[in-house]
């Protein structure tokens, strides 16, 4: 067998240690996503001082829209897939699964905004286009987007979030009476 070139083995180890940061940033939540508008933030701020690169942004957007919409939405559609959510006391209770979960949802939009502030130093990428229509398209799509995507959890009656659900916490202790 060959031995793997120098290249192979500093590859190995680079995505070794990104799993490793990953494995330990899973637990993290707020930190995350601190890091991620941080992030954000640094892109804007780049495609501010140069005055450019709308179009990546846009697309950028449109990334992130996607995303939001994949973690908003139940891994099982009830329109298309029949019931998937439980509707009556009666029924078995099935906790709500996204069809896009938080870390994921994170990575590909951390991705997603490293990329793009990466292309904004490539001359290339600077396609010139008026960018006041592309904002009020993108207005327009997120608008439709999530009053679709609301109008979809109203009919069949979920919260993609946990925080404000009653949540089960076993009987409480008995006292003893003297």
């Amino acid at each position: 067998m060959d031995e793997p070139s120098k290249l192979e083995v500093f590859q190995a180890q680079m995505r070794m240690r990104t799993q490793q940061w990953l494995d330990w940033s899973t637990p993290h939540i707020i930190g995350r996503w601190i890091l991620f508008f941080v992030l954000l933030s640094l892109y804007m701020f780049r495609v501010y001082l140069v005055n450019g690169w709308f179009i990546i942004t846009y697309g950028l957007g449109i990334h992130l829209l996607n995303n939001f919409i994949g973690f908003l939405s139940p891994q099982i559609d009830p329109d298309s897939e029949g019931a998937g959510l439980p509707k009556f006391e009666s029924e078995e209770f099935r906790p709500f699964s996204r069809r896009l979960p938080e870390f994921k949802f994170w990575l590909a939009s951390a991705r997603a905004v490293c990329l793009s502030f990466f292309m904004t130093f490539f001359q290339i990428f600077d396609i010139p286009v008026f960018w006041p229509i592309l904002l009020l398209y993108f207005f327009a799509l997120f608008f439709f987007t999530m009053k679709r995507q609301v109008m979809h959890m109203v009919k069949h009656q979920y919260v993609p979030w946990s925080f404000g659900k009653r949540r089960y916490m076993g009987r409480a202790p008995a006292k003893d009476s003297k």
